[in-house]
């Protein structure tokens, strides 16, 4: 009996890396141009159905936006996806989202995420460390629906502001925290 629950989970694990390894395969755009014309289209996206992201977006000093993170996981799990940093809706640098996880999840989703860098700060720490951990550095607030109806641009403290977007599949819940943000050439 132990040995066909530990077949099935080997099975299930490499089922399950191979699903991950092929989607996040998919994650990557085909060149330069293509991501930023995705991340154009993910941006206005947002701004349609957030109006408190577009005010934000107003007032930062440069937009990092992922127009399509896939995750995928069962017991070990991994999302990964390409970006655009704009200044003034400009494309300056190409970043790339990588997030590792494990624990109780199976299933996959993709989605998209935006963070507003609101100050010089935040924008600099960016370029220096050529990137960024969400959770470690600068401040990121994600910015969910209940955090959404309080924000307004005279309330704005923080160095970030992360919007999850468009989320789609079958996994329960959307993270970033832990997320590695790292600068990529295009």
């Amino acid at each position: 009996m132990k040995n066909i629950r530990r077949l099935f989970m080997a099975i299930a694990f490499a089922t399950a890396a191979t699903i991950s390894l092929g989607a996040f395969q998919n994650a990557q755009a085909a060149t330069a141009e293509d991501l930023n014309k995705e991340a154009d289209t993910a941006l206005k996206q947002l701004y349609r159905t957030n109006p408190t992201a577009e005010k934000i977006g107003s007032q930062a000093k440069a937009v990092l936006i992922f127009p399509s993170i896939v995750k995928a996981g069962l017991v070990f799990g991994g999302a990964y996806g390409e970006g655009v940093l704009e200044k003034k809706g400009v494309p300056v640098d190409y970043y790339n989202s990588v997030t590792g996880s494990w624990g109780l999840q199976a299933g996959a989703q993709s989605y998209g995420y935006v963070v507003f860098l609101m100050n010089e700060k935040a924008v600099e720490y960016l370029k220096k460390t050529a990137g960024l951990e969400i959770g470690v550095g600068p401040t990121v607030v994600v910015v969910d629906q209940g955090v959404a109806k309080n924000l307004s641009t005279s309330t704005l403290k923080d160095d970030a502001y992360a919007f999850i977007f468009d989320q789609q599949g079958l996994m329960a819940g959307v993270s970033i925290e832990g997320t590695k943000i790292s600068k990529i050439k295009r």
